[in-house]
């Protein structure tokens, strides 16, 4: 391995652990560490669990009370919505993963796509 990847690799380690030792303290929450860590996470989550948002996005259709009851349309446009909010969800992770260095708060509400699943998902810059 090259010596910047190593370097690289051990900081972003050590921004993980020093976040999860400064979670008991509430001051500490705000703190860049904090904010990077989790940034790190649910970057690396959201890529991976980003074809969730598929069948929650067809749950979410059905549920809608002004959606006719036809199933045909349900599903045709959860699949399209869902399809949608992947790509949206993925590309905020990758985000995310590249830019946790900088402490802001993920760019994806709920942070993880399994936090509040009866909920549509809002895509943000970085705040």
């Amino acid at each position: 391995m090259k010596p910047i990847f190593r370097f690289l690799l051990l900081c972003s380690f050590l921004l993980l652990f020093s976040s999860q030792a400064a979670a008991d303290d509430a001051a500490a929450q705000d703190s860049p560490f904090s904010k990077s860590g989790v940034k790190l996470l649910s970057g690396a989550a959201n890529v991976a669990t980003g074809w969730l948002e598929l069948p929650k996005n067809l749950l979410l259709v059905g549920q809608q009370k002004e959606m006719p009851a036809s199933g045909v349309t349900i599903v045709t446009l959860g699949v399209f919505q869902g399809v949608w909010y992947m790509i949206n969800r993925t590309g905020c992770g990758v985000f995310d993963l590249v830019t946790f260095m900088f402490p802001s708060n993920p760019s994806v509400d709920p942070i993880y796509v399994w936090d509040d699943f009866s909920r549509e998902s809002k895509f943000m810059g970085p705040r």
